[in-house]
């Protein structure tokens, strides 16, 4: 069954180039009416561009419906007035994909803290305010689908990105509530943590993989996790048409008692603790907490 997005309204952030664009032209190809956000800046987040207006106008050239935003995620008023004038043009908004983001890498010895903060900003708190703006909108409507961007950074680690894997893996960790606190009200969250030649990555890439890694093979798993029939809660790795899902996991445990309950009984019983034969993937924080009542009750 073909994916369409017709009356569907969407907001994607980030969307002047490199993923965001493709998303932007991949929802409106499928039918939906797009907001293309960018403030247009270069890779550490100064300056501005019409980038957001190319990419309109590309959509509008296809036949399709856009309009242009150059507002920083980071003002929340700006993305209330967004959504506002958004939902006056178009009636509602259905869709949102927080994509925008910003790179200030350098090992943590030498990071200043204030490019920490400012890449926590553009991305966690970023992609909160977005969502913020649009929450109740899709609460009234009973139907939203959003998707945060995470990264292998912030799920693994990367050398010389402390800002950026502190945000994403922050994302992932918003996504898991949001997804719980949204299920009601019919809206899906979910977490896409892509790897894609770009221009955020372009001097990280060799030439030949950089190609491998288009965009246009990540897009696939975005419009799917934005669908109607999208799952919900779910962390999708995304890159070169290869398609993975991440799983925060907790193992069965050891139950400690008695003199074995101190750091010598830890050391003593680590590989138990470490053992992941059976494995439990948690849907909420409170299944932890079960995890472990069961654990008192059985031992």
């Amino acid at each position: 069954m073909t994916i369409r997005f017709d009356n569907r309204v969407a907001i994607v952030t980030g969307a002047g180039g490199g993923l965001g664009r493709t998303y932007a032209l991949e929802l409106a190809r499928r039918g939906a009416k797009v907001v293309v956000n960018d403030l247009g800046g270069s890779r550490d987040g100064t300056g501005h561009s019409d980038a957001a207006l190319k990419v309109v106008e590309e959509i509008k050239a296809a036949g399709g419906e856009a309009m242009s935003d150059g507002g920083s995620v980071t003002e929340y008023e700006h993305m209330v007035e967004l959504v506002a004038k958004t939902k006056e043009k178009w009636g509602g908004i259905h869709v949102l994909i927080n994509n925008a983001g910003v790179l200030r890498d350098k090992s943590f010895a030498k990071m200043e803290p204030a490019d920490f903060k400012f890449v926590v900003d553009v991305h966690l708190n970023g992609s909160a305010m977005c969502t913020k703006a649009v929450w109740e909108t899709m609460r009234e409507q009973n139907y939203g689908r959003i998707l945060m961007t995470a990264s292998s950074t912030g799920l693994y680690g990367n050398f010389g990105q402390a800002n950026y894997g502190a945000a994403k893996l922050g994302l992932a960790g918003l996504t898991k509530t949001l997804a719980i606190e949204g299920a009601k009200n019919n809206i899906k969250v979910n977490t896409i943590a892509p790897t894609a030649g770009t221009r955020m990555t372009e001097d990280l890439f060799p030439a030949e993989a950089f190609a491998a890694f288009a965009p246009e093979k990540v897009a696939p798993a975005a419009i799917y996790l934005v669908s109607e029939d999208a799952p919900t809660n779910m962390i999708v790795g995304a890159g070169a048409g290869v398609f993975q899902a991440a799983y925060v996991t907790l193992t069965q445990g050891k139950l400690l008692t008695g003199d074995e309950l101190s750091a010598e009984g830890i050391a003593a019983h680590w590989a138990e603790i470490t053992d992941r034969t059976g494995e439990l993937t948690p849907q909420s924080g409170a299944e932890q907490s079960l995890s472990i009542m069961r654990k008192l009750q059985g031992g």
